[in-house]
């Protein structure tokens, strides 16, 4: 991805009234050292969480929060793409499969048992890996990047930014 490209991260906070707060964060280079936007939607009410249709409950509030701004190059999703080696699809390839980005990656936080094919990532000084799954990229290439992205802590800069800002922080 070269040139004018955009790069973006997402997250969800779900809230006490059954709504949840969206948040993007946009850069427009791969390491995410400088964010161009940032933006949050609340979304007035969220589907009741199902097992195995988690999607369900975020993919709206995703699709609120890209809505009326640029199409972004990349995705960045909090969870995986697909559950297993098989395919079972996660949450980002149900951002893919919406059309809301050509490439998504899922960097979770916490092993999801049968996500065997997930790449471990080590950053910072963290023993603890994340685990990083993709659609329309390598997943060893995806990896990468995440590796690669700024800050020096386990979770990159923009990822620990947009969940704070899920979480009530105000866009600068």
């Amino acid at each position: 991805m070269t040139g004018r490209s955009r790069y973006g991260a997402v997250d969800v906070q779900y809230l006490d009234d059954g709504g949840a707060r969206a948040a993007l964060v946009v850069a427009d280079d791969a390491a995410f050292t400088s964010l161009v936007e940032e933006r949050t939607v609340l979304v007035e009410q969220v589907a009741a969480y199902r097992p195995g249709r988690f999607f369900e409950r975020e993919l709206p509030a995703l699709e609120q929060v890209l809505a009326g701004v640029a199409p972004v190059d990349l995705l960045i999703v909090d969870g995986y793409v697909d559950l297993d080696p098989t395919g079972s699809p996660g949450l980002g390839a149900h951002v893919a499969g919406a059309g809301l980005a050509p490439v998504v990656l899922g960097v979770a936080k916490t092993r999801f048992r049968t996500a065997t094919h997930a790449a471990e990532v080590l950053r910072g000084q963290s023993a603890r890996p994340l685990y990083v799954t993709a659609s329309g990229m390598a997943v060893d290439a995806a990896a990468d990047l995440v590796q690669r992205m700024a800050g020096n802590a386990r979770f990159p800069d923009a990822l620990r930014r947009v969940d704070r800002l899920a979480r009530g922080a105000v866009p600068d």
